[in-house]
């Protein structure tokens, strides 16, 4: 089997830490060829999540804890990360 994605670790990551009940990852590093960040080999990337972890959280303790659930992706993978995370309606 091959190595799994960027993509494919974010999620799975993401998917451990709040079992959400929608996700998406998108890898938009290809829109943002030559930037530096990109030339180091790291990805930009947006999340969209919900998740039943966030209810009762401010926007920024939601950001928080998908950073933490990120880990070292974040100093390895990610250059660059837009956050869309909430609670359920």
């Amino acid at each position: 089997m091959s190595d799994p994605t960027r993509e494919q670790r974010l999620r799975a990551c993401l998917e451990a830490a709040f079992a959400p009940r929608a996700l998406s990852v998108l890898d938009d590093s290809a829109r943002h060829a030559g930037h530096a960040g990109a030339a180091g080999g790291m990805g930009h990337f947006r999340i969209s999540i919900v998740a039943d972890a966030f209810a009762g959280l401010s926007p920024l303790a939601r950001h928080r804890r998908v950073y933490a659930a990120l880990g070292d992706l974040l100093r390895t993978d990610i250059h660059a990360l837009t956050i869309d995370a909430r609670p359920p309606p």
